[in-house]
C-alpha cells in the first residue's frame, strides 16, 4: 500500500495522507485490531499472539487502541445510583477509591491518592456539578470522609450505607 506524501505550501513541511481504517499501527487494519482487541476481553496477550502470529508487544498496542475506542464510544457517564468503596493496592494502608454506576453494573472512575474526602471530591469533579446533580442514590461505607464529600457533592443524592 503506497501512502502519498504532499509538500505544503502553506508551511513547507510534508504531510502524509490519513487513512481513517488504518490502525494507530500504520501496518494493520482497524478492523484487524478490533479483532485483536476482543479475542483479548477472553484471552492472556501471549495467547492472543500466538493466535494471530504477532509479538504480544503489537499485541498489547492493538488492544490498547481497541479500549481507547471503547471508552470514547461509552462517553462520560450520567450515573443516578454509584457506589463508592476504596481498594488496597499496596500492604501498609495505601488506597485508591473505585466508583461504579450500580444502575449499568459498570465501575466508572478509578483514582485519588488515598481514601480521603479530598480524593472522593476529584471524582465529583472529574463527573461535574450537572452530573454530580443528577445522583439520587450513593451506596458507600459508614467512612465520614466519603459521606462528607457525597454531601458537599451531591446534597440531594439518599446515603446507603453498607455492611
Amino acid at each position: 500500500m503506497e501512502i502519498r506524501r504532499v509538500a505544503c505550501a502553506g508551511c513547507g513541511r510534508v504531510k502524509q495522507e490519513r487513512l481513517p481504517w488504518l490502525a494507530d499501527l500504520p501496518e494493520y487494519t482497524q478492523r484487524f485490531a478490533f479483532a485483536v482487541g476482543r479475542r483479548c476481553r477472553a484471552a492472556a496477550l501471549q495467547d492472543v499472539a500466538k493466535e494471530f502470529h504477532l509479538d504480544w508487544k503489537t499485541v498489547k498496542a492493538l488492544e490498547m487502541q481497541y479500549m481507547r475506542e471503547q471508552l470514547r464510544r461509552a462517553g462520560t457517564p450520567a450515573p443516578k445510583v454509584i457506589g463508592i468503596d476504596e481498594v488496597s493496592i499496596r500492604k501498609g494502608h495505601t488506597y485508591r477509591i473505585i466508583a461504579s454506576d450500580l444502575g449499568r453494573h459498570r465501575p466508572i472512575w478509578f483514582g485519588g491518592v488515598d481514601r480521603s474526602e479530598a480524593s472522593l471530591a476529584a471524582f465529583y469533579a472529574w463527573l461535574g456539578p450537572q452530573k454530580s446533580h443528577g445522583i439520587r442514590l450513593a451506596v458507600m461505607d459508614m467512612w465520614k470522609a466519603f459521606r462528607k464529600a457525597t454531601t458537599r457533592a451531591a446534597p440531594q443524592a439518599s446515603i446507603l450505607f453498607d455492611k
